[in-house]
């Protein structure tokens, strides 16, 4: 790791990063380069195996309370065709890469982005919008496609040179791929952008985390990409129960429960692992068809014809329920992405309504204050 980076780089573990890194290092630069990961892209754990086999120094940082708390409140640019907040997503991680530049005395910022690659985020207009509001101007750095975007201050300040940069640009990854060749990368990052909030069956998943929990937690997002998800709902209350595919899924629910979660699974048979969100604040009757619902996925359960026990534990405390192995899909279910879509589609519109409103009358507030303003001009007496 170095110990004065001069610049750093916004990593995904794309291609498009990679390149970038490997470009500035040639540069005599040093390079540090930042993975943020979340419940919906990266992860920690890749870090590692990213040093061995690219040779750079990563390191890596969480921001899944502020990408949670960026979801609750919406996102200022809107969601893109799923569930996606692409551009806002860019700013807040050049805002959190900002704070960490300075934390270590870097001189700036680079990302990975090529212009025209994606349509909803590296449009120029949207770069600009990014830039501008992310705060990052006078840092930032794009080096791929550097030559069809105005010399930034980073360059004109000397750190880099702005002929050595390159000029990508579109959808197309032949002259990425050259370059990888040329800089002798042998393990290639697949295409894609690694975000679950783009894939319809994650973002049915999420979208009801956002609208049937009060405050929603990274911890919640990320719970929600284990295993089969069910939901029950009685007025405004609504109850989450996720039920473990394999030995994995298992025991990652086990070690996901929180104070008042309850764990379910079969006492006297082998069976999957269930976690009941907030289980312990249920009324008996919802938990007893959540337990019930588990059971139905215990193929020697079901086997047995008849009713079976499933064991419900908070910590030390348990309670062992008998009840039927007959699925209750009827209770517990999880909506199809059709149906969220557009729910989601009609919750935009109003968003966009309001804003728009809200544009009104500001200008038609800022015009009301001119107009008067320019009364008082042509009136001398002040009257």
């Amino acid at each position: 790791m170095s110990d004065s980076p001069q610049i750093i780089v916004l990593f995904s573990g794309g291609l498009d990063s990679l390149l970038t890194a490997k470009l500035l290092e040639r540069q005599g630069l040093a390079v540090r380069c930042l993975h943020f990961y979340s419940p919906f892209f990266g992860g920690e754990a890749v870090a590692a195996r990213w040093r061995k086999i690219y040779d750079l120094d990563i390191v890596t940082q969480d921001v899944g309370p502020q990408f949670a708390a960026m979801l609750r409140q919406r996102p200022e640019h809107g969601f893109g065709k799923v569930l996606n907040p692409c551009v806002d997503c860019k700013i807040l991680l050049l805002r959190e890469a900002r704070k960490y530049m300075e934390s270590v005395g870097a001189k700036a910022l680079a990302s990975g982005e090529v212009l025209g690659q994606r349509p909803m985020s590296q449009r120029r207009d949207t770069l600009n919008v990014i830039m501008r509001d992310a705060a990052v101007a006078d840092i930032l750095l794009r080096p791929l496609c550097a030559k069809h975007l105005p010399p930034t201050p980073v360059e004109e300040s000397g750190l880099v040179d702005r002929s050595r940069l390159l000029g990508i640009w579109g959808r197309g990854r032949t002259e990425q791929l050259s370059l990888a060749k040329e800089y002798g990368i042998k393990e290639i990052p697949t295409p894609g952008g690694g975000c679950r909030l783009t894939e319809r069956e994650n973002a049915r998943r999420y979208w009801l985390v956002l609208t049937r929990l009060p405050e929603p937690s990274a911890s919640d997002f990320t719970l929600a990409n284990l295993g089969r998800q069910f939901w029950h709902s009685e007025g405004q209350n609504h109850y989450w129960l996720c039920v473990g595919r394999n030995s994995a899924d298992n025991d990652l629910l086990a070690a996901a429960a929180g104070p008042d979660d309850l764990i379910l699974r079969m006492r006297d048979m082998p069976g999957p692992l269930a976690l009941a969100r907030n289980g312990a604040l249920w009324p008996e009757d919802v938990l007893r068809t959540a337990c019930q619902m588990t059971a139905s996925y215990a193929p020697k359960a079901v086997a047995t014809g008849g009713d079976v026990f499933v064991r419900a534990r908070r910590g030390e405390e348990f309670t062992d329920i008998s009840v039927p192995t007959q699925r209750c899909e009827d209770l517990w279910n999880e909506p199809a992405w059709d149906e969220i879509k557009g729910v989601i589609r009609a919750e935009a519109r109003e968003r966009q309504a309001a804003q728009d409103a809200a544009k009104a009358a500001a200008r038609e507030a800022r015009y009301e204050a001119e107009r008067l303003e320019a009364g008082r001009e042509d009136d001398p007496t002040g009257a």
